[in-house]
This record gives C-alpha cells, structure tokens and sequence, in this order.
C-alpha cells in the first residue's frame, strides 16, 4: 500500500524473487507509469519495471478491493508532519481502516512507514481489530522499518540489514522468514518489540540530525573566526578512531532526517519529558538556509551588487546528490528566501526538470509557483549575478561553472582547488 520511495523498490525486490506482489496506490499516475514501464524514481530503471510486469510477477492498480486476495500487506505510506512540527498519521490510520475493510483471516501486516514509538499496537491494532478479528489469531501485525537511502548504489533493499519487530513471537518468526527470501537471513534482525523497532528507526535518524547540527554551528563559528570549516573536518578525519565526519551546507532534506525528530519529542511530551537536545539540533538545521540566503547577500554586496534584483542561479534542487527526488529540500527553501527577497532566480537540476503547483509528475509543491529547469551554457552563466552551488549532482561540471561565473556561492565544497577566473569570486559557507 503506497507505491513511493518506500513501496515501489519493496514491490520490486519481492517481484524479483518470484512473489506475485500488487502494487495499490490512489495516484492514477503511479499506476499508469508502472503499467508502462516508466521508472518515477531515480533508483528505479525503468526496464526492471518492464521486466518484472510482463513475466507476470508485478500489478497496480488503484483498487483497494485487491487487499481481500492478498496473504501480506506492507504500509508504505507518507508520514509527514503538520505546520506545528506534529505527527501526522492520518495516512497510516487511512490504510488501517481500508484493510479492516477488506481483511480475511490469516493475513500478517506489516508497517514500514517511518513513526512514533507506539503507533502499530496503540493506532493500527485497535483499528484492525475494530472488525472482530484477533491480532496473533486471525491476523499478525509487525513492524519493520524502512531503510531506504536514495541515490545509494552500494546499499540496497537487497543488502541492507533489516529490523524486524512483531506484535508477537509469532508474527516475529514469520516475518523473518518472509523478508529472508529477499534478504540474506544474517541480515534480518528481530528486536522484542514494536516499540523498539520503531524507536531504532528514530535513533537512526536523529543520530544524523544531531551531528550534521553539530556541524552546521561549528561551521557559524568557523565562518566567524575566519577558518576554513571543509579543512578542519578534512584534517580531523585523518584520525582513524573516534570520529566519523559530518558535513554543513543548505540544510537538511527528504523525508527523515527533518522530520523524525519531531515525532519523537512530540510522543515524548506524553510521558512529561522534553527532548530539548534533539529540538535544538532541529532548529539549527532549519536555520542553515536563511544562513545561506545571508552569505548570498553578503557577497553580492561585496560585489556592489543588491540582493534586490540579482540574477541568481541555483544549482540543483533535489534535497540530495544524484537523486530526482526534492521532498522537503532545503534548496527549495533557499530559493524561497531568495524569493521573498525579491531575487530573480532560476535553477538548473538534471534530474528535475520542474518544482512547484503543477509541475512534472511526483515533484513537490513549493510556495513560488511553479519554475523549470534552466539549461545552462558559458553565455547564460555571465549573466547571472550570482551562481550558487546547493546540491552536489555528479552531472554538473563544476571547472565549467567556475570559469564563466562572475560568483559563485558554494555549499557543498565541490568547488575546493579550482581557482576563479580573473576578477571573479567563490564563496564557501
């Protein structure tokens, strides 16, 4: 249930492995781009889709009835947060109530969406059981989080450990041997609890989000005492023991690590404890665009130049390198502020070709309309006041971008040992 970053390589990889998996999304787009071998995420090639459907062993369809001939569910659904930074489950409780709905007896459930400690046994199994069947008898319910990276060719579905907790020691063992035909079963690891699944899940992420905010206010200091933050961490990662290197730029993007935070302080305000430290490390990593946005303006005005009117050039849109996905970018979020400053901006990403209200299938809505994806050449370049570097594409020819740029505002290093034309400038956060 949900064919996104979460649900379609899951359909895929059991696909592969000779299940008979239906695919039930509500997007009549989703279905009709699978049914037409049409790959809508990066990871995803476009003939495996192809493959898989016309051997027979991959559906779509956007009828929920389908559920009632299915022996395992996974919910793969978007759990996003509310304008208050609240958990908003109503996705997860909506998939709930269709397969109460829909269920027969001996089917197991299992939720990969991304939530709170205690949503599968106090939201999902009191909806399941509302239609009088029994968890651990009639049906079995688990959860297994989702540890999907996209853009990451080296970990995969297919080689990635899994966490796997059920309502039961039953639903447990069953799991495990389910995701053991696609997995390797040393990789399959089978916690006590619910709970603890989805707790490790939060962990994970919030493990990135304090440390990526370490590094983003160090990088406030750093810029304030005049060092040079990339050399620090560059030196720093020479110790072989003790530290694992994290890096600044725009902010934070996708659906976890902005958004997991959140979920957790929010559930731990019901047992009166507040997780000031993992608040702290969020607001610090919502504040990295607007210091982007700052350093933008700091230098167009050393170039006598006003941030009012400027033309600027942003370089890439996705929330992360090599992927078409832009899901909570912090790069649409320096294009914002440059918005309401009333820049003139434009964007060039390989992989995305438009953001904003009406744009191309699967993109994210930003408030400043909808903008495409400016091709670029050594012409277009000079006429930007202001070219500033927000994601890190392999795609892009960064020696290129340099040379015919008369600024070049770099948030991801990329520009480190290339030297400016004559007259021109690069600025790094």
């Amino acid at each position: 249930m949900g064919l996104g970053y979460v649900g379609l390589p899951l359909a895929i990889e059991f696909a592969r492995s000779g299940f008979n998996v239906t695919g039930i999304d509500p997007d009549k787009r989703k279905i009709k781009a699978i049914f037409d071998s049409q790959s809508y995420i990066s990871d995803i090639n476009s003939e495996d889709i192809k493959t898989i459907v016309s051997q027979g062993y991959l559906s779509a369809t956007t009828d929920f009835s389908a559920l009632e001939d299915i022996d395992i569910i996974f919910i793969c659904v978007p759990t996003p947060f509310s304008k208050c930074k609240e958990p908003d489950v109503s996705y997860i409780i909506d998939a709930s109530n269709t397969i109460v709905k829909h269920m027969k007896k001996r089917q197991m459930i299992i939720l990969e969406s991304t939530t709170y400690p205690g949503t599968t046994e106090e939201v999902v199994l009191p909806i399941l059981e509302s239609g009088g069947k029994k968890c651990g008898t009639d049906f079995h319910l688990v959860f297994s989080p989702e540890r999907v990276d996209p853009g990451n060719r080296t970990f995969t579905i297919k080689n990635t450990p899994k966490v796997i907790g059920g309502t039961d020691e039953t639903s447990t063992f069953l799991a495990k041997e389910l995701y053991s035909q696609v997995i390797s079963s040393h990789l399959v690891v089978t916690v006590s609890s619910t709970r603890i699944a989805e707790m490790t899940k939060l962990l994970e992420n919030i493990f990135r989000s304090v440390n990526i905010a370490l590094i983003n206010e160090l990088t406030f200091l750093a810029d304030r005492m005049g060092i040079d933050i990339w050399e620090v961490i560059t030196a720093a990662s020479s110790k072989p023991f003790g530290f694992m290197p994290f890096y600044p730029g725009p902010g934070v993007g996708g659906h976890c690590i902005p958004v997991d935070p959140y979920y957790l302080s929010w559930k731990a305000r019901e047992y009166d404890f507040y997780s000031k430290f993992i608040e702290l490390a969020a607001e610090i990593n919502l504040s990295m665009p607007r210091y982007v946005v700052s350093k933008i303006a700091d230098a167009l005005n050393e170039s006598g130049k006003s941030i009012k009117g400027a033309k600027i050039l942003a370089m890439g849109v996705a929330f992360k390198k090599n992927i078409n996905d832009a899901r909570n970018s912090p790069a649409l979020k320096v294009i914002e502020e440059l918005y309401k400053k009333e820049a003139v901006v434009s964007y060039n990403d390989p992989h995305i070709k438009s953001v904003g209200n009406g744009s191309e299938l699967f993109c994210v809505t930003s408030g400043m309309g909808t903008i495409h994806s400016e091709s670029i050449t050594a012409a277009k370049l000079r006429q930007y006041d202001c070219v500033v570097i927000l994601v890190d594409h392999d795609a892009f020819n960064i020696p290129f971008i340099v040379k015919n740029s008369k600024l070049v505002v770099d948030t991801k290093n990329v520009t480190s040992g290339i030297k400016p034309a004559k007259g021109a400038r690069i600025v790094k956060i």
